[in-house]
C-alpha cells in the first residue's frame, strides 16, 4: 500500500474519504485533538454490522496510550499504526441502530463519535421496502441473508481461447496464463468472485487472487491496483425477489461490447481485471431488475463499504453501463454524487423519466394508430406516423412500448412473485400495484386525500400519481407548421390520443401529473437536472439507431442540460461516436476504461486547491477529444449544404420526439409543461369550426408553453434519504445533511456545576432531563458535584426557587468520554 497511499493524497484523500463512501465526514486533526472518523462509509449510513475507522492522534501522542471503546466494549486492540502512517482499525459486532465510540488518551484527552449501523438486509436510507419479496432458497432469514460464497476462475494461456475457465485452489490446472497489473505486479490470471447478499439482493466482487496467501485490508495482494469498476445491467423494471448480480468478468449488454468480444476482443471486464481493479456489481443496479433510483444508491453504497472493509482503500471508482446500465450511473452521480468517480456510458439513458415522458407519448399514440375506430377516418402513412414520432420509422415506438414501457406500467401486471397479492380493480383494490410510480412510492409519495377517487378513500390510502403527463402537449404541431401533415390529421390525433388512467388503462382525457410526484421527481433525481454531474468525468461512446429505442438524442440530452447550466460544452463529457449501431465501436468500451483511468489518475496527481470541477476538466489528457467517427479521416469529409459529414444529425440518428415534434427544447427535461392560452389565430391554416371546437374540448385548460420551465422543475436535491432515524417513511425525502463528526470529549470521574447566583431556598438538578438531586439549607453553599452520569454530551441543569420564590435556571453542558452509569 507504500506507493498507493503517495498518490492517493490527492483524489483520494479529497474524494474517496469525503465522498466516495457517501459522503463520509472527516474531522480535520488538530495538534491537541484526537478525532474519530468512519473511512468505509458515512457514520450514519454503516450497515452489516463493521466499519473501517481512522484515529487523528495530537503530536507527540501514541497508539500505545489510546483506548477505543464501542459502547463499554474495548475494541482497542483492532487498531494499529497502517501503512501509510493512519492509525486504523476494523471494529465488527456492532449493533442496529446507534454505537457511541470513544477513543481515549491515558491523559483524559479524547474523542466521541456515533456510529449508526444498518441491517446487512437494509434499507440504509431508502425508506420502507417493498412487499411482498421472495429471497433465493438459500437465504438464512427473511431479508436474504446468507453468508458469502467464493469461487475461481482462471485465463488459459492459449491466446485463442480467451474465455475463463473454473480453477481448482486444491488441483491447479498447469495451463495459467499471468498477467501484469498497471502497477508492474506480475501474477497467475486467477480470479476470485465473492457473491453474497446486501439489501435482500446479491452483489458480485471479482478481482485477481492469489490462493493460498493473505489478504489483509491493509496489506491486500500486490496485484490490487486499489481502483474499482463497477457494473451494470440494461433495461427497466420492477423486481420482486432475488436475483442475480450483472457479470464481474466479463461484458455484456451492459456494457455494450460483448455483442462482438469473442471477435475483436473488447473486453474492457477483462481488462480491468488484468490491470487489478477490483470488479463489482450489484443485482439491485440491474435495471431491469429495480429502477428505483433510491434503492440503485442504497445498493451500490453497502457493497462499496464491503470492498473498502474487506479488500482496501480505493482511488477512484468508475462505472460502466449501457441503456438502464448507463442511466443508473448518470442518475445516481447526480444524486449521490461521490459515489462515482468516472463514468462510462453507452446507449445511454439520462434518468429514467425523461425516456418515461417520450415512451408515454409513443404508448398513447401507437393505441391511436392501431385502433381503427380513432384513427381509421383520417390517413396515416407510416411515413406520417414517423413524422409525429419524430423518427424515422415507427419500427422504434413499437421497441419503446413492448420492450419498455409497459413492463412498468400497468397497475395489474405484475411480475410471478407478487402472486394472488396482486392488485385487481374488482377483485383485489387493496393489493400490490405494480406501476414504476407505486414501486417508487417513497420517491414519489401517495397523492393527498382531496384527489383520492372512491376506491382509495375505501381503503384510506392514497395511490401514487402519475409523475409525468400530456397534458397539453400538441402532438404533431411542427409537422404542421411544415405542411407535413394536415389540419385534420392534427385535430384528429391530439383529440383522440388521450392519456393514461391511474392503472395504466387508457383515458379519453390527456394524463395530467400529480404536482406532488413532479416536484419529487425533479428533487430525487429520478429526472436528472445534471447539477452535479460536473463532479465526475464521463465518457459516452454511441452509435445510429437502428430502431431500438436508443437515440443519439438521449446521450445529447444529457450534454445539452449540462450546457445550459453551465452556459458553454461541458469540458467533462466527451462523446465518441462511431457507425457500428448503438455502441459506435466495438472497441470503444475498452478504450475508454483506458482512457478514463488516465484522466483520473491525472486529477488524482492534482493537488491544487481548485475545486473537484476544475480539476476535471483541467486534467483531461489532451488527446482525450470527441470523436464523430471511428473511421480514420471521416472527421474530416465535409459536403456543401450539409456540413461534417459524420456529425449529421440524421445519420447520427440524433432525431427528434414526440414532445420534440410538439415544440418541446434539446433538453428532453419537461415532465408536465407550463399552459398558455389556446389560440385560433396561431395555427398556420384554417380550422373549421368544428376542428376549433374539437381543439377547445381536447385543451380546455391551454397548450404547453415551451419557453417556460415545466410543472415543479427544480435542481436535485443531493443525499435524500426516505426514512427517519425509525426507519418510518419520509415520502419524497429529505437531505441527510453533513455528515456526523467526532466531538471532543474528557475522561471525568465527576462533573462539577455553580449553582445559579443569589440566595437560594431548594434546587433541583436535572442530567439530560432527568432529576438526580433536590438540594437544601447548607447544601446550596456549594457546587454541585456529580459521580454519576452517562457518556456523550450530557446537560447538567440547576433550577432553583430564590427566597422571594422566583425561578433562577442555570445550564452547563458537559462532552464526557466514558460516564460511570451501568451499561456506559
Amino acid at each position: 500500500m507504500g506507493t498507493w497511499s503517495k498518490r492517493a493524497a490527492g483524489l483520494a484523500a479529497g474524494v474517496v474519504v469525503l465522498l466516495a463512501a457517501g459522503g463520509a465526514g472527516a474531522s480535520a486533526a488538530s495538534p491537541s485533538a484526537v478525532t474519530i472518523q468512519t473511512s468505509s462509509n458515512r457514520a450514519d449510513l454503516i450497515s452489516g454490522g463493521d466499519a473501517v475507522m481512522t484515529i487523528g492522534l495530537p503530536a507527540g501522542a501514541t497508539v500505545g496510550e489510546l483506548t477505543v471503546r464501542v459502547g463499554d466494549r474495548d475494541v482497542t486492540r483492532s487498531f494499529a499504526r497502517r501503512p501509510g502512517g493512519r492509525v486504523e482499525g476494523l471494529v465488527t459486532g456492532l449493533r442496529v441502530g446507534p454505537n457511541p465510540v470513544t477513543a481515549r488518551l491515558s491523559d483524559g484527552r479524547g474523542a466521541r463519535l456515533t456510529i449508526t449501523n444498518h441491517p446487512n438486509g437494509g434499507p440504509v436510507f431508502s425508506g420502507p421496502q417493498i412487499q411482498p419479496w421472495v429471497c433465493q432458497k438459500s437465504a438464512v432469514d427473511r431479508q436474504c441473508n446468507q453468508p458469502p460464497t467464493y469461487e475461481y476462475l482462471y485465463r488459459p494461456t492459449n491466446p485463442l481461447d480467451p474465455a475463463l475457465r473454473p480453477y481448482d485452489p486444491q488441483h491447479p490446472p498447469s495451463d495459467v496464463a499471468s498477467t501484469t497489473t498497471d502497477d508492474g505486479a506480475t501474477v497467475p490470471f486467477i480470479v476470485r468472485i465473492e457473491t453474497g447478499y446486501q439489501d435482500r439482493d446479491q452483489y458480485k466482487i471479482a478481482t485477481l487472487f492469489q490462493p493460498g496467501r493473505p489478504w489483509d485490508r491493509w496489506r491486500p495482494q500486490p496485484q490490487f491496483n486499489h481502483k474499482l469498476l463497477i457494473t451494470h445491467g440494461g433495461g427497466c423494471g420492477l423486481g420482486y425477489g432475488s436475483t442475480g448480480a450483472p457479470s464481474v468478468t466479463e461484458d455484456n449488454l451492459a456494457t455494450g461490447a460483448g455483442l462482438v468480444d469473442g471477435l475483436v476482443g473488447a473486453d474492457s471486464v477483462g481488462e480491468a481485471l488484468k490491470r487489478g481493479y477490483v470488479v463489482m456489481s450489484t443485482a439491485l443496479d440491474r435495471n431491469s431488475h429495480n429502477c428505483n433510483i433510491a434503492v440503485q444508491a442504497e445498493s451500490l453504497l453497502m457493497a462499496k463499504e464491503r470492498v473498502l472493509e474487506r479488500y482496501g482503500a480505493l482511488r477512484y471508482t468508475i462505472g460502466i453501463g449501457c441503456s438502464g446500465g448507463a442511466l443508473t450511473q448518470q442518475q445516481v452521480a447526480n444524486a449521490y454524487p461521490g459515489i462515482y468517480q468516472g463514468l462510462i456510458l453507452a446507449c445511454a439513458y439520462p434518468d429514467t423519466l425523461s425516456p418515461g415522458a417520450q415512451f408515454l407519448d409513443l404508448h398513447v399514440m401507437r393505441r391511436y394508430f392501431d385502433d381503427p375506430s380513432r384513427s381509421g377516418s383520417t390517413l396515416w402513412t407510416p411515413l406520417h406516423m414517423a413524422l409525429v414520432e419524430g423518427h424515422l420509422t415507427p419500427l422504434n415506438s413499437i421497441t419503446a412500448d413492448e420492450g419498455l414501457f409497459k413492463n412498468v406500467v400497468f397497475a395489474d401486471k405484475c411480475p410471478d412473485e407478487v402472486g394472488a397479492a396482486a392488485y385487481d380493480r374488482v377483485r383485489n383494490p387493496g393489493g400490490v400495484r405494480c406501476t414504476l410510480w407505486d414501486y417508487m412510492v417513497n420517491v414519489f409519495g401517495p397523492r393527498p386525500a382531496w384527489r383520492w377517487t372512491p376506491v382509495e378513500r375505501r381503503l384510506g390510502r392514497g395511490f401514487v400519481g402519475l409523475p409525468l403527463g400530456n397534458d397539453g402537449i400538441q402532438y404533431g404541431r411542427q409537422a404542421l407548421d411544415a405542411g407535413a401533415i394536415s389540419i385534420e390529421q392534427f385535430v384528429d390525433l391530439n383529440a383522440e390520443v388521450g392519456g393514461l388512467d391511474l392503472d395504466g388503462d387508457r383515458s379519453d382525457e390527456r394524463s395530467v401529473a400529480d404536482p406532488g410526484a413532479v416536484a419529487n421527481a425533479y428533487r430525487s433525481g429520478a429526472i436528472n437536472s445534471t447539477r452535479n454531474l460536473d463532479q465526475v468525468a464521463i465518457i459516452n461512446h454511441s452509435g445510429p439507431d437502428p430502431g431500438i429505442a436508443h437515440d443519439f438524442r438521449h446521450a445529447l440530452w444529457t450534454r445539452t442540460r449540462m450546457q445550459q447550466r453551465l452556459g458553454h460544452l461541458p469540458g467533462n463529457y466527451v462523446m465518441w461516436f462511431g457507425l457500428f449501431p448503438v455502441f459506435g465501436d466495438p472497441s470503444y468500451a475498452k478504450q475508454a476504461l483506458v482512457a478514463m483511468d488516465g484522466w483520473l489518475a491525472n486529477v488524482e496527481r492534482d493537488r491544487r486547491s481548485a475545486p473537484l470541477a476544475r480539476k476535471i476538466v483541467d486534467d483531461r489528457p489532451a488527446d482525450l477529444q470527441d470523436r464523430c467517427s471511428q473511421i480514420p479521416g471521416l472527421d474530416l469529409v465535409t459536403l456543401p449544404g450539409v456540413g461534417k459529414v459524420c456529425e449529421n444529425r440524421v445519420l447520427q440518428t440524433a432525431l427528434e420526439t414526440p414532445r420534440s415534434v410538439a415544440g418541446d427544447g434539446p433538453a428532453g427535461d419537461v415532465l408536465e409543461c407550463a399552459k398558455k392560452p389556446l389560440r385560433r389565430q396561431d395555427y398556420p391554416a384554417a380550422l373549421s369550426d368544428e376542428q376549433w371546437a374539437r381543439l377547445q374540448r381536447t385543451f380546455p385548460t391551454g397548450v404547453c408553453d415551451w419557453s417556460k420551465p415545466g410543472v415543479g422543475q427544480q435542481p436535485t436535491v443531493t443525499w435524500q434519504t426516505y426514512q427517519d432515524a425509525a426507519g418510518r417513511v419520509i415520502y419524497g425525502g429529505r437531505p441527510m445533511g453533513p455528515a456526523p463528526t467526532s466531538a471532543r470529549c474528557s475522561d471525568r470521574r465527576r462533573l462539577s456545576a455553580r449553582l445559579p447566583a443569589g440566595r437560594l431556598r431548594v434546587a433541583k438538578v436535572y442530567v439530560d432531563g432527568r432529576r438526580v438531586q433536590t438540594l437544601r439549607g447548607r447544601t446550596l453553599r456549594r457546587p454541585v458535584r456529580l459521580a454519576r452520569f452517562p457518556s456523550g454530551l450530557v446537560t447538567v441543569r440547576v433550577v432553583a426557587r430564590d427566597r422571594r420564590g422566583r425561578r433562577v435556571v442555570s445550564e452547563r453542558h458537559f462532552s464526557v468520554c466514558r460516564g460511570t452509569l451501568p451499561g456506559e
